[in-house]
């Protein structure tokens, strides 16, 4: 039974369980390796495959899907453009910045069509053309927008994703990692008293997570947060590390503390000229820091009456 289970983020469509497990164990082995173990066997990390419910059905063949600026088409997928250019002309100078701060949210939307296409095409040149983010596709980029926002947005996707994060987390689970996407699918699984019987999780990893966005990300959550945007702490988390590259234009909100409560130890890294690569996150000591103490903390903790701990805690 695995004592690790990551779970990946967007653009893993065309991937699939096994091919993701050759290239992200070694690199979260090593990262625990980095901080000092202890290292489980490769046999013992499994990895929770959601990516093919993203590939698109159909006809169409050959390589990515075509995506290009008229097809951001919801007002999710505006505002979170919208959002991801700000935040990369905030911590890249070469980035011009929109021209209104942050997004114009409904009344962007509302206008014609013409001007919103013209701000979708100044945010996709601008964000391709970022130090973090060169080389990437409109196509990607827009592809990475929509897995975020149909995770919401579509129901049988948001359930099957969380079953199968479920279905490989067992009782002698002591870590998850959850990268991107695949934080909140984590989070909502293990918020889901329907699938964690018997789970006692010493730490909760989460890396490049949206988590902290509050109108695309937060307030859309199952179980909701409560009136003041408080939410809900995962019942068999005893501990939670969130950890984000300062440059990292998912991770818009980066201290998730004030949200999830003081169980969760936020950390900065550096992930240089690929912020949001789950390998550079996974390599990172303190990423492995993390998941090493994770695996050193005894079982026995009742987590519905122990409440959250924290890092500090479990190296005591």
């Amino acid at each position: 039974m695995s004592t690790v289970v990551f779970v990946h983020g967007v653009g893993k469509q065309y991937l699939s369980e096994d091919s993701l497990t050759r290239d992200v164990v070694p690199e979260l082995l090593g990262g625990i390796r980095l901080a000092g173990g202890p290292v489980p066997a490769p046999e013992d990390v499994a990895v929770a495959f959601y990516g093919d419910l993203f590939r698109p059905r159909g006809t169409r063949g050959g390589g990515e899907f075509p995506y290009e600026a008229a097809d951001v088409e919801t007002e999710d997928e505006y505002r979170l453009l919208m959002e991801w250019w700000a935040e990369a002309a905030r911590t890249d100078p070469a980035v011009p910045a929109p021209d209104a701060p942050g997004s114009r949210g409904a009344a962007g939307w509302a206008a014609s069509r013409a001007l919103r296409l013209a701000s979708v095409r100044s945010a996709l040149d601008a964000l391709t053309g970022a130090a973090f983010l060169r080389g990437m596709l409109d196509a990607m980029l827009i592809g990475s927008l929509k897995q975020l926002t149909a995770y919401f947005s579509d129901p049988a996707v948001r359930s099957e994703a969380r079953a199968r994060v479920a279905a490989r987390i067992t009782p002698e689970t002591k870590v998850v990692v959850g990268h991107s996407l695949g934080s909140v699918v984590a989070y909502e699984a293990l918020c889901d008293r329907a699938h964690h019987t018997g789970w006692d999780l010493p730490m909760f990893v989460t890396i490049g997570s949206p988590l902290g966005m509050r109108a695309l990300v937060l307030d859309r959550l199952d179980p909701a947060p409560d009136g003041n945007r408080r939410a809900v702490w995962p019942k068999p988390v005893r501990a939670w590390t969130n950890i984000a590259d300062s440059t990292d234009i998912v991770a818009l909100v980066r201290e998730l503390k004030p949200s999830y409560g003081d169980g969760v130890t936020d950390a900065l890294v550096h992930n240089g000229s690929h912020m949001h690569d789950a390998t550079r996150y996974l390599t990172a000591a303190e990423t492995g820091r993390a998941v090493a103490a994770g695996l050193r903390a005894d079982g026995g903790a009742d987590p519905t009456t122990d409440g959250p701990g924290s890092v500090e805690d479990l190296h005591r």
